[in-house]
């Protein structure tokens, strides 16, 4: 089976709800223990925060979109933002960094942690994208950077 979904939403944090529970309905057609869905739904939590807080820095007029897509055992969630970007991609990744001191700079952290793949792409000024992987069956944990 493959289906896809788009959302597009502001950026307020009212929304993050939003995706989770989108995110969390499409990986339910693929098999994922709960315990599955419920780590998914705080990798999803993790990346539209970041899109919200950290790319629009606060704006509510910006846009972000939730992509998800299921085929054989694999979900793909994917996270864009068009805000100010990353200036450094390693640097945010490491734990505990944050260019909020209000933060605690986990995000990426956790999303690692919970999907089998992350893949950030950014530029200053133009955006980002957050793409991960999981599959419903345990395999090798993929890390990449772009």
């Amino acid at each position: 089976m493959t289906n896809r979904m788009i959302l597009r939403f502001l950026s307020l944090a009212d929304n993050v709800g939003l995706a989770r529970v989108a995110v969390a309905q499409m990986a339910g057609q693929i098999g994922f223990s709960l315990s599955d869905v419920e780590e998914i739904k705080v990798a999803v939590s993790e990346a539209v925060s970041n899109a919200i807080i950290h790319g629009y820095q606060g704006r509510e007029d910006g846009w972000v979109e939730v992509a998800c897509s299921v085929a054989g055992d694999e979900l793909v969630v994917t996270v864009e933002d068009w805000g100010v970007g990353i200036a450094d991609i390693a640097k945010a990744r490491e734990p505990a960094y944050s260019t909020d001191p209000e933060r605690m700079g986990l995000g990426f952290v956790f999303m690692e942690s919970l999907m089998h793949a992350v893949v950030v792409e950014s530029a200053p000024g133009r955006g980002t994208r957050v793409e991960m992987r999981r599959r419903a069956r345990v395999g090798a944990l993929s890390r990449d950077v772009q």
